[in-house]
């Protein structure tokens, strides 16, 4: 995840609809027409119809066999399931990249956990998950896996859509406290103690969803 400007028109609306979507403006079940989206964005229908489809393939528009479309419902299942696989991926891009890590990545590292942190100060969700998720990126793109990042990318967009973090959530200071933890972790040159950590944030978020989301399900 990144700030970088979007190549095409099809990119960029796939870029706006995820964040309408992530950030609950679009909620769950919002019908998606296409005529509306383009004249609201100011393209044409092509690019709406390749983001939707690509918005489709991510899981966060459903599109039905009369190929009506609606943001996609959320179910306590979807958002524990995302979570397990993210742990999968994005711990196993860990382990890999963690050996790699030099001076240069831990100073990143640290620029990314206080825009993150600033992020949250500010109210603004979408900056605090990116910068959130280019923490374990840095980390990730170490190992020399890209197809490995990719995967966690998407992942992550999912999820984020699916729990609808609001600034104020509890739920970030998993990432807020296990990124504090795990920063010093390596620079005291504890590679496994950091990899224990980061695995850990994952055991904890998970039961904070279960606890605190979706209680009347």
């Amino acid at each position: 995840m990144s700030y970088a400007v979007p190549p095409t028109r099809t990119a960029a609306v796939v870029r706006q609809l995820r964040n309408e979507i992530v950030t609950g403006e679009l909620p769950p079940g919002t019908l998606i027409k296409d005529a509306e989206l383009a004249a609201r964005l100011g393209v044409s229908i092509t690019p709406v119809r390749e983001a939707i489809a690509q918005l489709s393939v991510e899981g966060l528009i459903d599109i039905a066999p009369n190929r009506t479309r609606h943001v996609t419902k959320v179910t306590q299942k979807n958002a524990l399931e995302l979570i397990d696989v993210m742990s999968v991926l994005a711990c196993a891009g860990f382990e890999w990249g963690v050996d790699n890590l030099t001076d240069t990545h831990i100073g990143l590292l640290r620029q990314r956990q206080k825009e993150f942190i600033d992020a949250l100060a500010a109210g603004n969700v979408l900056a605090a998950s990116a910068a959130g998720a280019d923490f374990s990126t840095t980390i990730i793109l170490a190992s020399g896996n890209r197809e490995l990042q990719s995967m966690v990318d998407l992942v992550v967009a999912r999820t984020m859509r699916l729990l609808a973090m609001t600034a104020e959530s509890d739920l970030w200071n998993s990432w807020i406290e296990g990124h504090n933890a795990i920063l010093q972790l390596l620079e005291e040159g504890d590679r496994e103690g950091a990899l224990a950590r980061y695995r850990q944030i994952y055991v904890d978020y998970r039961t904070q969803v279960e606890r605190e989301l979706f209680v009347d399900q």
